[in-house]
């Protein structure tokens, strides 16, 4: 029910992802923003967000905001305004079977937690579970509840003589008093007792949600900001009227983030009235009627449902930011794993940073002595025992410059997203995914049996422990998958992270057995590396290349890796009953090498070299079976340029477009643009032809703005040229390769028409074996495509592959009437199934497109990209779309896999 929901919806499906399915039956149970225990359908699991399924499209009021015929972002269960209890549970047996309490101990042997913030991690479910007898993971009710409140703890840390920044909790009551009467004395005296810059924190909040940071002693900001933190929010008139319509929906839309904004319902402050809002659509027309014509300053005061009582304002620690997570077997002192350094790319670690890979680089260990570290571990495990924590915690902090050790931020609950601290630090010691839950589960079993729950633990722990001797007697031969991923492509990150995805699939099964290959170089050279499950999660795809690079230089830091090696040794006996035998060096392979250790590859790159058909020969060669489409088709659907030319040769409707090449634009800049906008014109689209991911796709608004693209385009140097760049609106990091020639397209825009969205859709191939020839044949399987949903004017890297940040209606809703609706889905799967056949894909791919229709016609479908490797993270909507046809994402995946093994001849 907390603010944290999206990350622990993302977090438990790792986890049900990963559990080792011999030992383990998933069993998905979903808690409501309603306080509902639903026993989920398990498609649902693979969507997106929380709001890509709850509340259902159908629940959807037919209502939008003014002047938009699709509603452009999506709601939480609370704007639907349900009256009673009774409501809330019919709404929860769309998606599953709801339970009362009493009923989860016949659903469930034992509860792994993935829930974050308030009645998560604060000892409420912990209790309900003691109450019902249900062993659960980690930390019990007293280390819980001590746990979730910063200001509580804050107070027992400094008794107990652990270092703590200047700290000054702020009830709510004493800040509108202040405000009303002292509030530049109250300024004045934050000066001189805690000092600027300051922190603003809420004492029950996790995943940075309401933190601000305030660099100078500004009272207006610093008023505008703790209302922030108190989840309040003024709006003047002024302020609303001199938005424009575009940033009208920007506000309503950042306001529905309940990470971000207030979300819904959200209360106005009036000594006039106690009004609620409930939707998006309401709050527009409430500003609207209030301020469009009123004074300018005139103002409106939100109050969110759940808002805070108090902040906890504290001194902004200068120094180095690191995190550690801690674990406690059972009769063992607690275990502090390497504390990790956290080089941030934003002013604070924040949502994004956490979750997005390739947004922040995590070093391990911190970048201090052995002295400094060993000290970071022996505070991290004093902090541990003396919060009564249990089984494992993530305990974060600062190194200041002075090599003082603050520790700030206990959590009973780590993040479970595949890039986490939680999996980061444990593959240190040779753990992946699935034996690291497997030992979270065992370990905590063993400490319910020796609480109220000891006939129940014991016994499941008995059992568990049976079926870990006979897994480690077995000598079952796996199918060995190679799983490359990386590469030097600007989507190499991404590529880690669907690498990463499949491996973790494939690892909890007992059919396959991944290794983890990591591609580096160059388009001239490339070079594999078989991955300890320590390099693998990385979670930056530079920050693997850079220790591949020190290793094969020698020139690793001695210092640090002893202190691995130490720490390993300490962590020896969890490492072998979990994991056994475990790689820990990197492991240079030629092809040669490659074709000898595996069965066959599963190519999760993006881009070059991995969709163009360079490395498929490669694999040819060595007669290793890899996935997805074959050379030919391979090299046609890396170049949107060439495949946009071959569908529109078949009739297949694509956008106007234009390559846009370096040499006859430096020869002749103004001749050629004149031949380009003779065919297109603005707004248009400019991206990179032979590159995915979002990356360097902008809408381009004149001339002027086409000339920088190019120049950005064509530039030299690694770094933006600056007045370009400012033109564009680039950031700093912002993905934009250098490339000879880029595509220009028209903008797909409504043109009118009563359906225009956005879709994309995934498609499996399979063999089948004609019954009177024995001959093999090729048959597409295409899923229903997902409606995505931009806030911006491009689909982002993180809409399209962050948990929680893009919205995905599937299947795509085309008509509310169910025999239109059903006629358009079908002559869209036909359209893309016609694109697969003509572009020759094999294995699996997603299609992109814009369906545009007017009254009493058929639908234009606008084809504007194939991707022969579609990402494979956790939340992209392939899985999605997979699920409708009854695949979990393992499932899929050996498809894909035994497609790709189907195509050596059939064996007798």
């Amino acid at each position: 029910m907390s603010r944290e929901r999206e990350v622990s919806f993302a977090g438990g499906r790792t986890v049900y992802d990963n559990l080792d399915k011999g030992l383990f039956e998933a069993v998905p149970i979903f808690v409501d923003s309603l306080g509902n225990f639903i026993l989920l359908d398990w498609q649902f699991i693979y969507k997106g967000t929380i709001r890509d399924f709850y509340p259902p499209v159908g629940r959807y009021p037919e209502v939008g905001l003014p002047g938009t015929k699709q509603l452009p972002f999506q709601i939480y269960a609370e704007s639907l305004r349900l009256a009673s209890r009774e409501e809330a549970r019919a709404l929860a047996q769309e998606v599953g079977k709801v339970l009362s309490p009493d009923q989860l101990a016949q659903e469930i042997d034992f509860a792994f937690l993935a829930l974050h913030g308030a009645f998560g991690e604060d000892g409420s479910i912990q209790g309900m579970l003691e109450w019902y007898g249900i062993p659960y993971s980690g930390t019990g009710i007293l280390g819980s509840a001590i746990g979730i409140d910063k200001a509580q703890q804050s107070s027992w840390m400094q008794a107990q003589g652990f270092a703590r920044p200047q700290q000054q909790l702020l009830a709510y009551s004493d800040f509108k008093r202040y405000r009303n009467t002292a509030w530049k004395n109250y300024v004045e005296e934050l000066k001189t007792h805690i000092g600027f810059p300051l922190v603003m924190k809420n004492p029950r909040q996790g995943s940075s949600i309401g933190v601000h940071i305030l660099k100078e002693a500004d009272p207006d900001l610093l008023a505008s900001s703790l209302e922030k933190s108190f989840f309040r929010e003024r709006m003047q008139a002024g302020q609303w009227q001199g938005m424009s319509k575009s940033e009208h929906q920007e506000y309503i839309i950042r306001f529905t983030d309940i990470r971000e904004g207030l979300g819904f319902p959200v209360w106005i402050e009036s000594e006039d009235t106690a009004e609620a809002l409930y939707e998006p659509w309401s709050l527009y027309d409430f500003l609207n009627t209030q301020l469009a014509q009123a004074p300018a300053d005139k103002e409106i005061i939100f109050r969110a449902h759940d808002a805070e009582d108090s902040v906890l304002l504290e001194s902004f620690l200068e120094g180095t930011e690191f995190s550690c997570i801690v674990l406690k077997p059972d009769g063992q002192p607690p275990l502090a794993l390497p504390p990790t350094e956290i080089v941030k790319s934003r002013t604070f670690f924040d949502y994004r940073s956490k979750y997005l890979p390739g947004t922040s680089r995590k070093i391990t260990p911190i970048r201090a002595s052995t002295e400094i570290i060993e000290q970071i571990r022996e505070e991290c495990c004093r902090l541990f025992d003396g919060l009564s924590m249990e089984v494992y915690a993530r305990i974060d902090g600062f190194l200041t410059a002075k090599g003082q050790i603050i520790l700030n931020d206990p959590n009973t609950t780590s993040g479970m997203m595949p890039s986490s601290f939680f999996f980061h630090q444990a593959a240190e010691i040779g753990l992946n995914a699935r034996d690291f839950l497997t030992f979270i589960i065992r370990t905590s079993l063993q400490n319910r049996a020796q609480g109220t729950m000891r006939p129940t633990s014991e016994a499941l722990l008995e059992s568990l422990d049976q079926k870990l001797r006979l897994q480690s007697e077995e000598k079952a031969e796996k199918t060995r998958v190679g799983v490359i991923m990386g590469g030097y492509s600007t989507e190499r990150h991404i590529s880690m992270e669907s690498g990463r995805n499949i491996y973790e699939k494939l690892a909890s099964s007992s059919q396959y057995l991944p290794i983890p290959i990591f591609l580096s170089g160059s388009a001239e050279a490339f070079s594999l590396h078989a991955l300890p499950v320590r390099y693998m999660l990385k979670d930056h795809a530079d920050d693997i290349r850079d220790k591949l690079r020190a290793y094969e230089a020698d020139e690793m830091h001695p210092e640090r890796e002893a202190l691995l090696h130490k720490i390993r040794e300490e962590a020896q006996e969890i490492t072998q009953k979990y994991a056994g035998e475990t790689l820990l060096k990197p492991l240079a392979l030629s092809m040669e090498d490659l074709a000898q250790r595996v069965d066959l590859v599963f190519i999760a790159l993006h881009g070059r070299p991995g969709e163009d058909g360079h490395l498929q020969k490669q694999l040819e060669a060595w007669d290793i079976p890899y996935n997805g489409s074959g050379i030919q088709s391979s090299e046609i659907t890396i170049n949107k340029y060439i495949t946009n030319e071959r569908l529109r040769t078949h009739g297949i409707r694509v956008a106007e477009h234009f390559l846009f090449e370096a040499a006859p634009w430096m020869d002749a800049p103004i001749a050629y643009l004149d031949q380009l906008e003779d065919r297109i014109t603005y707004p248009l689209i400019a991206k990179p032809a032979d590159e995915g991911c979002s990356s360097a796709v902008k809408k381009i608004r004149s001339r002027e703005a086409l000339e920088a693209y190019a120049r950005i385009c064509f530039r030299d140097e690694e770094a933006f040229p600056p007045q370009e760049s400012q033109l564009l609106g680039l950031g700093a990091d912002e993905p934009f390769p250098q490339k000879p020639f880029f595509l220009v397209e028209e903008l797909i825009e409504s043109k009118g028409a009563e359906l225009f969205m956005e879709i994309t859709g995934g498609l499996l191939t399979h063999w089948d074996i004609d019954a009177s020839t024995g001959e093999r044949k090729r048959r597409y399987e295409i899923f229903e495509p997902s409606q995505a949903l931009a806030q911006g004017e491009i689909l982002s890297l993180e809409e399209k592959f962050l948990a929680g940040e893009g919205q995905n209606i599937t299947p795509a809703v085309y008509s509310k009437d169910p025999g239109i609706n059903a006629h358009i889905a079908a002559l869209v799967k036909q359209e893309l199934h016609k694109v697969a056949k003509l572009l020759d894909v094999e294995g699996y791919a997603r299609i992109d497109a814009f369906v545009r229709q007017y009254p009493g016609k058929d639908p234009e479908i606008i084809v504007i990209e194939i991707n022969s490797l579609p990402g494979m993270t956790p939340a992209t909507c392939i899985f999605h779309q997979a699920a409708l046809n009854d695949y979990k994402p393992y499932q899929f995946i050996d498809r894909i896999l035994k497609f790709a093994l189907g195509k050596k001849p059939l064996q007798a």
